[in-house]
């Protein structure tokens, strides 16, 4: 790990901004509740995705002043695509809570955990993974751009340091899909299978 962070300093950052991304989202969620200062609170949540734009720039600039892209490349990429594919959602889930909790507001309505009626939660969150890859993806493509080294070809990419980090996306997503929509949606069936024996 040292010979990572010594290598590139960009992975320091991206734990940066993932404290950086909650810390705002607390700070705003408390000074709108607790502390009753919605406009403070409204602001602060509006900085949320100032931290992507900060990791994006970073490390755009870092490809651009010479240094060739890398694994902690990738992962600022991935870590964007899941930031702006999810964000919104987190912030949402806060602030309902820190609302019931701090402001009377109503109680968090729980999504159904299995069976079909979980189907369409499970579809629009695997969605939403989908479109981190593709967030994901156009940010490897932009770093490749900007380093000037282009795409390199489909079977380089296991080696390559950058577009590795397309395998281990499609490793996620293929697992997320077995054990997310999948599983709930033959779920039922098991137990009603159970059920009748």
């Amino acid at each position: 790990m040292e010979d990572l962070l010594s290598e590139n300093p960009l992975v320091l950052l991206v734990v940066a901004c993932e404290i950086g991304f909650w810390v705002v989202l607390v700070a705003g969620l408390v000074a709108r509740y607790p502390l009753r200062r919605p406009r403070l609170g409204g602001v602060l949540l509006v900085c949320v995705p100032v931290v992507d734009l900060v990791l994006v720039t970073a490390s755009v600039a870092d490809v651009a002043r010479g240094t060739p892209p890398g694994f902690s490349h990738g992962l600022a990429a991935v870590y964007l695509g899941f930031t702006v594919a999810f964000g919104h959602t987190l912030v949402r889930w806060a602030d309902v809570r820190f609302a019931h909790r701090y402001a009377g507001g109503p109680a968090p309505v729980r999504a159904p955990r299995d069976g079909l009626a979980a189907l369409p939660k499970e579809m629009k969150d695997f969605g939403r993974a989908v479109l981190a890859a593709v967030i994901a993806g156009a940010v490897l493509l932009t770093l490749s751009l900007v380093a000037g080294s282009g795409v390199p070809p489909l079977s380089a990419w296991p080696e390559d340091p950058l577009w590795s980090w397309t395998a281990r996306i499609g490793v996620v997503l293929a697992v997320w899909f077995v054990t997310g929509p999948v599983w709930v949606a033959l779920g039922p069936r098991k137990a009603e299978a159970s059920r009748s024996r």
